[in-house]
């Protein structure tokens, strides 16, 4: 007797709705450090979709290798719904990517300028529209910033499935949803 196929994870549900549109992503990550690109990565093929990506952790390389303006930084911080639109929209460009992704935020344990643990921003762009998602996740680190992986890939899998948009770089405009 044979098992039944086992669900697709997110991360392969995503890398093939993008596959199938001939689009492509890219991130800039400060709190979850590269999980999210690793966890594309993990998907075999993911090459055909992931660009790349950037770990944003120190304040300065968010404008340095995500295009952050500084300005921008020091008005908001690096915590704030500006910043992870921002972070989506710079390594969307400087990726090449169809799909920009940027999470900032608190793991924890202690606040950050006035941010509780589990304050997490995520900002997808597609070149039309970046909108800036703010959560609150429960748990440790651990769980905070795997909360935070699992939740980039359900919105951008909600994107890709609700509002097919045509692949290419256009100038964007921000909106923000909780």
């Amino acid at each position: 007797m044979s098992l039944p196929p086992a669900e697709p994870t997110t991360a392969a549900r995503v890398h093939a709705g993008l596959l199938a549109r001939g689009e492509t992503v890219a991130a800039a990550e400060s709190l979850t450090a590269g999980l999210f690109c690793a966890t594309l990565a993990s998907v075999p093929g993911a090459s055909g979709t992931l660009r790349g990506g950037a770990v944003v952790y120190a304040t300065d390389l968010k404008t340095a290798l995500a295009g952050v303006p500084a300005d921008l930084l020091a008005e908001h911080g690096p915590v704030s719904e500006r910043t992870a639109a921002a972070l989506a929209e710079g390594i969307r460009v400087r990726c090449a990517a169809t799909w920009g992704v940027g999470l900032t935020g608190v793991a924890g344990p202690d606040p950050v300028d006035g941010h509780a643990p589990g304050r997490v921003y995520l900002g997808l762009s597609d070149g039309l529209l970046t909108v800036v998602h703010e959560l609150d996740l429960p748990g440790d680190r651990a769980e905070v910033r795997a909360g935070a992986v699992q939740t980039a890939l359900l919105r951008l899998l909600e994107r890709l499935d609700e509002h097919p948009l045509p692949a290419g770089n256009h100038p964007g405009r921000a909106g923000v949803t909780p």
